[in-house]
């Protein structure tokens, strides 16, 4: 199906999203920080990216901005991920992001929102 690249350095928030993603179908690539995203980003397009926001090293709105200003990931749509309200996300994220899903969420509206990035129905 797709190749989603899954950021975040929770492992059991990326192990979790990676069973679920590969449960109907898709191929999924992790990353623990905005700095690997980036690299498996420029390895493999991946189709959509789940982003957590916040993160060591480099974290979700820096590695978006990056991704917008290469001209080879700026178009992949960002699914941002966060317990903090999306009002406080939108602040350092300006439309940069094409979705938000707050944590904790529900499996099915991981698959939901990714078929949304996808252009498919669930």
């Amino acid at each position: 199906m797709a190749l989603i690249l899954v950021v975040d350095d929770e492992l059991g928030i990326a192990e979790v999203l990676e069973s679920r993603l590969a449960d109907v179908g898709h191929e999924v690539v992790t990353a623990a920080n905005g700095r690997q995203g980036l690299e498996r980003a420029n390895e493999r397009t991946p189709d959509v990216v789940l982003l957590d926001f916040m993160m060591p090293i480099l974290g979700g709105a820096s590695m978006l901005q990056a991704m917008r200003e290469d001209p080879a990931l700026r178009n992949i749509p960002a699914v941002i991920m966060s317990s903090l309200p999306e009002r406080t996300i939108s602040e350092s994220a300006k439309g940069m992001y094409a979705a938000f899903l707050r944590k904790p969420f529900r499996r099915k509206a991981v698959v939901d929102v990714v078929n949304a990035m996808l252009g498919r129905h669930s």
